[in-house]
């Protein structure tokens, strides 16, 4: 009789069992183009993969072994120093936030039908784009998924600013459009309306906003930022009867309660001398940007922080950058880095010069992939939208 031999090593581990919720923390650790193909394994990896719980899971594994991080960018469609539109579809670079050298690059897989598109905002690497104002996407190229949003309430409103925020609450999502009148007359309550992706409608807020209250929708090209909970836009308060007599104000609307509040601007941090204000995010802070004449040749960007949220004597002024030439900013990194471009060198072939700065050591990253002004915001790969409704695989 044949003498039954061991069985190899190999073998033998093919029979150890471990539990489903090891197996579990395992994959809520993994890349997403490999949980992708891991939805092929069995019918139950694909359930949990494509659970709420799972996907939240992974999206907090995901932010607590973040690195350096990314950014994603995409050309304005159309481009302000030439009268030509570019026809093609436009694609999106991903790159590292603190170099941008590039990682890959993303063809977006819908059309814009009015040839010209912005990103909103991004969040927990979903994004959101808009065309008009009306025709808005939500899109996370990392699990090749999108979809376009409803109609909203107000109609297609010619001038409306907005704004793409995180609900961390509910666990949701939500697009805050705001009406604005192109004579810069004030915006009433009713003209505000929030849209909410887990029930995938929009609906009119009922706000304490009073009318006194001038929305810009100059924070171009920079996203409207999310900080502690709240969109911020700048915005100014007609004072008193007279309207010439205006004040300058950024205006927080709290995603949680759907509330406005006035946030005061750092003190003396706006004079005659101000070309462009803008508002950022710097390491989860509020940021203020101003880019005015320098008191030496040329001009400077000056950026304030907001170190306690809603306190206004906690504003300070982290760094001023100087330019000897005109630089107009397309971005500000989260950890602290202009990404602007030269206006007054521009060559033959129509491109331009990008540059990197960094706002602590001044020191500039030239010869950057980037030849057209874009769209920044940053980017991480995730999960997001894998459990949504009327979505769109491609």
């Amino acid at each position: 009789m044949r003498e039954l031999r061991p069985q190899p090593p190999t073998l033998r581990r093919r029979n150890i069992y471990l539990p489903y919720d090891i197996v579990l923390n395992i994959l809520t650790r993994l890349p997403v183009k490999s949980l992708m193909r891991f939805r092929c394994v069995s019918k139950s990896w694909n359930s949990s993969i494509i659970s709420s719980d799972f996907i939240s899971t992974h999206l907090n594994n995901s932010k607590d072994s973040h690195g350096d991080g990314y950014v994603i960018h995409m050309p304005c469609v159309r481009d302000s120093y030439s009268s030509s539109i570019n026809t093609k579809r436009p694609v999106c670079t991903v790159a590292l936030d603190r170099t941008f050298d590039k990682i890959s690059e993303v063809g977006i897989p819908f059309h814009f039908p009015f040839g010209s598109a912005q990103i909103v905002g991004s969040c927990n690497g979903l994004l959101c784009f808009a065309t008009s104002a009306y025709c808005i996407y939500l899109w996370n190229p990392s699990i090749r998924i999108f979809k376009r949003l409803p109609n909203t309430c107000l109609g297609q409103l010619r001038f409306a600013t907005l704004g793409f925020a995180y609900h961390s609450e509910n666990n949701d999502y939500k697009v805050v459009r705001i009406s604005r009148s192109p004579f810069s007359a004030p915006v009433s309550s009713h003209e505000i309306e929030v849209y909410t992706l887990s029930s995938d409608s929009w609906r009119s807020v009922g706000t304490t906003l009073t009318t006194d209250v001038l929305f810009y929708d100059k924070n171009y090209p920079l996203p409207i930022p999310l900080v502690n909970g709240a969109l911020h836009w700048m915005s100014c308060i007609v004072e008193e009867e007279e309207e010439n007599h205006r004040r300058r104000m950024i205006m927080a609307f709290d995603v949680n309660s759907e509330e406005f509040k006035r946030l005061a601007l750092p003190v003396g941090s706006t004079d005659e001398n101000i070309f462009q204000t803008f508002l950022s995010s710097f390491k989860g802070k509020l940021a203020f940007i101003t880019w005015a004449r320098s008191e030496q040749h040329g001009t400077q960007y000056s950026i304030w922080v907001m170190k306690e949220y809603g306190v206004v004597e906690s504003w300070i002024k982290l760094s001023a950058v100087p330019f000897e030439r005109v630089a107009h900013c397309t971005a500000f990194m989260e950890y602290g880095s202009l990404l602007v471009c030269y206006i007054n060198d521009r060559v033959e072939s129509q491109e331009f010069k990008f540059v990197l700065v960094d706002i602590e050591t001044l020191h500039e990253k030239k010869d950057l992939d980037i030849q057209h002004h874009s769209y920044v915001a940053t980017f991480m790969e995730s999960l997001v939208l894998l459990d949504g409704a009327n979505v769109v695989s491609y």
